[in-house]
């Protein structure tokens, strides 16, 4: 995955749904083809095909409404992130490898933005603790996933010589987004090794 080294506006708003869509983007594109000779389509082009049109419809009348503006989806608690429609389409229950949840971590820093002195501050940015959270709160892989995840970025700073937790690292007062997203891509390579 390709990451920008722009840095985004403090008032950019991100929505759960517009993550959830750049999630399912990038796994689509993750996605291998397939390898039964019938089919022509990849992986890819089925998924989206799958994601345009849901198999099951949705009874508008006893569904929950959870009308939320795009602007409270970043400060509202991320327990809530598990009661987005959104969610229920397309990320429940989907299982990622350790690789594909340390790109989302990053994604999910970039599309924030970063915190450090807690999962997650008043406007919405995430540490990457808080990072791995919105992945897991949105169905995105495990919770096993989610600690494998957190061992390969605690590897990459044991190799360093930092004895501190990954999420003490991050919560440190020198600590740069840079360097966080830093330690992400180090864990990457690792696990691609």
């Amino acid at each position: 995955m390709t990451t920008s080294t722009a840095i985004r506006p403090t008032d950019l708003t991100v929505d759960a749904a517009s993550l959830i869509a750049d999630i399912e983007r990038y796994l689509a594109e993750q996605a291998p083809r397939t390898a039964h000779p019938l089919v022509t389509k990849t992986t890819a082009e089925l998924v989206a095909e799958a994601l345009a049109t849901p198999a099951v419809a949705v009874d508008e009348q006893h569904a929950p409404a959870l009308e939320v503006p795009r602007r409270l989806w970043r400060i509202i608690p991320d327990w809530a992130l598990a009661l987005t429609p959104a969610r229920r389409l397309h990320g429940a229950g989907r299982q990622i490898t350790v690789t594909q949840h340390l790109e989302l971590t990053a994604l999910v820093i970039q599309q924030y933005g970063w915190h450090r002195g807690g999962l997650r501050s008043r406007s919405g940015r995430r540490c990457i603790l808080g990072a791995q959270e919105v992945l897991y709160r949105l169905g995105y892989g495990d919770e096993d996933t989610a600690v494998a995840a957190g061992r390969a970025m605690q590897n990459v700073l044991t190799r360093r010589g930092v004895n501190d937790a990954y999420h003490a690292w991050n919560d440190r007062p020198e600590r740069t987004q840079g360097e966080a997203l830093q330690l992400i891509r180090e864990a990457i390579a690792a696990c691609t090794r």
